[in-house]
């Protein structure tokens, strides 16, 4: 048996703690030689006089990392434990095993020492409640944490540098895919081209991603997504698949990254916000296939920042909504500068509310917008005369266009579905057919069960047991 001074009989009388920890999952898998040697602790145990009943090994935190204890139970557990008085002694190959942050370290060297319990490492044995002890597991704690963001540097850097050159392998949107040789290409799939070049166009003729849900919609056509284990599939569009696209600069061939900011609260709850296009941290342009230019995109971004309104912040327009005034976000006062609202109470009228808002002093102006609006339609109707047949050729050509670019996504989605579904009658066809259920076999069972109700049948039909093409058939 080894022995030391500082271990006495009422630290053999407690348990003995063996804490295991590895940072990452990936070092749990590969780095099996320091997982063993902190195993092997328990050897250790038992030479400094410990029962094996008294020893307990807590492995619970295996892939956690040792920069916060709000994740790691086992941490908590022993924390619990000392502070309940069972502990005697805690052993860890090595400091940075228990923890790599001093607002956790120094608390636990608190509570060691108000119950009397040793701390150990492959280096020595520890009592933190003497001055030696502590000034030693102190030095230790911040040579810890120092580590570790010696360590998040020099990674960061790393991945600074190759982000700079726009070599970083990031995670692609659907429409881009990397090659054998990692090159980044645009997907082979025509049909997710065309559909996420038909969401640019689209916008770009509507001038509004609310305008562009609806498009598409109306004419039932599915946007490319990708499922959770990064396979294209084919969904419903929605409103915020649809600004992903267009708020991704991945489309206009540039790669960036930086384009959030993570904040993290004292609780340790994280949250993600969205920086601006001049916050971005890193642009490298040219660097994938492009969908639209850089220039394009900029207007995009131009377009949905102008459509949020926000008058009184950023002076910005908003997308038109239904209402009989012609100038809705457009005017502004010609007394104070501010945009003037519009309001329908009683009389239709432009009013600029931005003093009353902000000082609560009269409102500036409450103009009637019938004769205003009025004017504005006489003034369009003038300007638009000397050029009203180029226009009107021109609209009849983008409507061709429009026309023609739902005709080819439509007959896409239509050859993707029989492809899908013959695929489906020839994956049922090569199936084994003592393991299928036959079309004369689903008649029979239907024939046996005409005396069910429509709701049974239909259950019957759809149960889980039967294939998707023997359901089609009988049902």
């Amino acid at each position: 048996m080894i022995s030391s001074e500082l271990i006495t009989s009422a630290h053999r009388t407690r348990k003995a703690l063996i804490y295991i920890r590895q940072s990452t999952p990936h070092q749990v898998l590969t780095n099996q030689e320091s997982l063993r040697l902190q195993y092997a602790l328990q050897q250790r145990v038992l030479d400094l006089g410990w029962h094996p009943d008294d020893i307990e090994v807590i492995d619970s935190d295996l892939g956690q990392t040792g920069a916060a204890a709000e994740l790691r139970a086992g941490f908590k557990e022993v924390v619990a434990q000392v502070t309940l008085g069972q502990v005697g002694i805690i052993l860890s190959s090595e400091v940075t095993r228990l923890s790599r942050n001093c607002s956790d370290w120094y608390p636990l060297l608190d509570i060691c020492s108000y119950k009397s319990c040793l701390i150990a490492d492959r280096d020595g044995i520890y009592d933190p409640g003497s001055a030696n002890g502590r000034l030693l597991l102190g030095i230790k704690g911040q040579l810890s944490e120092l580590e570790l963001h010696t360590i998040r540097g020099r990674m960061w850097t790393g991945l600074l540098n190759k982000a700079k050159r726009g070599e970083l392998a990031l995670r692609l949107p659907v429409g881009l895919v990397r090659d054998a040789q990692g090159r980044v290409v645009k997907d082979p799939n025509q049909e997710v081209q065309n559909r996420i070049g038909l969401v640019f166009h689209t916008f770009l003729r509507v001038k509004s991603a609310g305008k562009t849900l609806r498009f598409f919609s109306e004419q039932d056509l599915k946007l490319p997504r990708p499922n959770r284990f990064g396979d294209v599939v084919w969904k419903k569009p929605t409103l915020s698949a649809i600004l992903l696209i267009l708020r991704n600069p991945a489309y206009a061939g540039a790669f960036v990254y930086g384009r959030t900011r993570t904040n993290r609260e004292l609780s340790g709850k994280a949250s993600v916000q969205p920086l601006p296009m001049k916050d971005w941290k890193i642009v490298v342009k040219d660097t994938y296939p492009a969908y639209i230019d850089w220039e394009t995109f900029e207007r995009i971004q131009a377009i949905l920042a102008d459509n949020y309104a926000e008058y009184d912040h950023r002076q910005s327009r908003g997308a038109p909504h239904q209402g009989q005034l012609l100038l809705q976000g457009l005017v502004y006062c010609g007394e104070c500068g501010h945009k003037m609202v519009v309001a329908y109470q009683e009389r239709n009228r432009y009013q600029c509310q931005y003093q009353w808002q902000v000082q609560r002093e009269p409102v500036c102006q409450n103009i009637p917008a019938e004769l205003i609006d009025e004017q504005v339609v006489q003034a369009f109707f003038q300007a638009l005369s000397p050029i009203a047949l180029d226009a009107y050729e021109q609209a009849l050509l983008a409507r061709q266009e429009t026309n023609q670019e739902i005709e080819r996504a439509q007959a896409q989605q239509l050859k993707r579905l029989q492809y899908e579904a013959a695929l489906a009658e020839r994956q049922y066809h090569q199936v084994d057919p003592d393991n299928r259920t036959s079309s004369s076999r689903v008649r029979e069972s239907l024939g046996s069960c005409s005396g069910r109700t429509q709701a049974g049948r239909r259950k019957l039909c759809s149960s889980p047991g039967r294939s998707a093409f023997a359901r089609g058939t009988a049902c």
